[in-house]
């Protein structure tokens, strides 16, 4: 399981598919089902995997309209299966009491709920591609308890956004030469466009403290 953890973090897909051959896709599925799915591990790839395996798909390993399918059910499915854990266990575990306090001040929980009620289908789309963010907006949407219709159709157009955006630039991208050869500086490329939001909203906090 370490070994196969450690190809999938290495986005190593010849190594996956001497071993695993087609069921490369379901381990694809479970990754991007629990980079979204399960708060606790929002460090497995995402747009660089889903990047990669577009390429892969272009060079004839994989079935692209298959591959698409499969992954935007696992990406909605993900967000979904978060949504509910924060709305029935995360926002229970956020009111338990800590010498007769709450551990959460309630008028947090409610300025996070207009919050998403305001902006939340915002939020969940461009969430779809922030690495960690991602991860967490669908729990927070739970625990904020935002109206679910409204979270669900702005979630499948999220993740149709993002998955159908980066398999299909690893699909046509896949063509140059370049970058078959260098998959992996490719995907450092990738994860780091992904973390530059991030990046600078720390540089602006960090600036914002100095002045």
């Amino acid at each position: 399981m370490l070994e196969l953890f450690k190809h999938i973090i290495h986005l190593d897909f010849e190594w996956l598919f001497q071993n695993y051959n087609d069921a490369v896709y379901i381990i694809l599925f479970l990754v991007i089902f629990i980079e979204t799915g399960l708060v606790i591990m929002p460090f497995l790839p995402g747009d660089s995997l889903l990047f990669t395996a577009g390429l892969f798909a272009r060079l004839g390993y994989l079935n692209m309209a298959f591959l698409v399918i499969l992954l935007f059910i696992a990406a909605v499915v993900g967000d979904n299966t978060n949504y509910w854990v924060g709305r029935k266990i995360g926002l229970k575990a956020l009111q338990i009491k800590l010498r007769g306090k709450n551990l959460v001040k309630p008028e947090y929980l409610t300025k996070t709920h207009t919050f998403y009620e305001k902006y939340g289908t915002k939020t969940i789309i461009m969430a779809r591609f922030v690495p960690i963010v991602r991860t967490f907006a669908p729990f927070v949407a739970g625990v904020a308890e935002m109206n679910y219709r409204k979270f669900l159709s702005f979630d499948i157009l999220g993740g149709a956004l993002w998955i159908g955006s980066l398999t299909f630039a690893g699909y046509f991208l896949g063509e140059i030469p370049w970058i078959r050869k260098n998959i992996e500086l490719v995907a450092l490329g990738i994860i780091f466009i992904s973390i530059l939001p991030i990046i600078i909203e720390v540089l602006k906090l960090r600036m914002a403290k100095k002045k």
